[in-house]
């Protein structure tokens, strides 16, 4: 009997207080998608291993399982990553100044 071992490693998110990210998310996203990569290939690999088909197949399905969850990861990732760019640019586009936002130089004042 030949004994499958696989690892699952789950990537968290935690944010700060202040908004920000303990670990980039561009990190987090390249670090899923390595083992995404990594896992894929064990996928191919499993044809050319020793053993019976029915362990082949429950390893597949094992690393399929694996797939699915870091895919959900990653694109919930992606989703942050997504939204953060929004807030971003919503609050670059306020922060303008002279558009909508009258400063010393270029207020006009109105009498009538």
């Amino acid at each position: 009997m030949t004994t499958i071992s696989t690892t699952v490693s789950l990537a968290t998110s935690s944010t700060s207080s202040s908004g920000g990210t303990d670990n980039s998310l561009a990190a987090k996203i390249s670090r899923l998608t390595s083992q995404i990569t990594k896992l894929t290939q064990q996928l191919k690999d499993i044809a050319e291993s020793p053993g019976t088909t029915e362990e082949k197949k429950t390893q597949q399905e094992l690393i399929q399982t694996q797939i699915k969850v870091l895919q959900a990861q990653l694109a919930e990732l992606q989703r942050q990553q997504a939204e953060q760019a929004t807030q971003k640019n919503q609050s670059q586009s306020v922060q303008e100044i002279g558009i909508n936002h009258p400063t010393n130089g270029n207020k006009v004042d109105i009498y009538i």
